[in-house]
């Protein structure tokens, strides 16, 4: 027997997990520049060092400071050679646990072309609306090929 609301009932309780939520540190990348984003080079250079060199593609959330230094890094997908599944939610979720006020998202294209798809486009458009109504911009999209190639999606007017 149970009472609730002043009213005995033969019910068992049911059980509701209490969460708590934390980010974790994986670790450290070491990484030779400044951790300060001034323009689309900067973020391509720490994506190139950290992703690069991967044969599949890899999907990657910097999050940032208000000046836009990168304190942290997360890989929210990695997919096949030419493909990697993103969803907003994972890709804001860090940025969230991290109070981030912006993001740059970055991918690899292990073909070498960094030429954006139009898929890559269109998972753009979406980071940056549901950006909007969480109230952490995106910055840009970078993409990184070969031989030091990238795209950025701001620079071309597609953000």
């Amino acid at each position: 027997m149970v009472q609730l609301g002043g009213v005995w009932r033969n019910e068992q309780l049911a059980a509701i997990n209490v969460v708590r939520i934390e980010l974790i540190k994986e670790r450290n990348f070491k990484y030779s520049g400044s951790r300060q984003i001034r323009c689309a080079d900067d973020a391509a250079n720490i994506l190139f060092e950290y992703i690069g060199n991967t044969d599949r593609e890899e999907f990657v959330v910097m999050v940032l400071s208000t000046k836009h230094y990168v304190n942290a890094l997360n890989t929210v997908s990695i997919g096949s050679l030419d493909a990697s599944l993103v969803h907003p939610r994972e890709v804001f979720k860090p940025a969230i646990l991290a109070n981030a006020s912006d993001i740059i998202v970055g991918h690899n294209h292990p073909s070498g072309d960094p030429t954006a798809s139009p898929e890559d486009t269109a998972v753009t458009r979406r980071l940056v609306e549901a950006g909007r109504t969480l109230g952490i911009d995106v910055l840009d999209h970078i993409i990184v090929g070969d031989s030091g190639r990238f795209t950025s999606l701001k620079a071309q007017g597609l953000l």
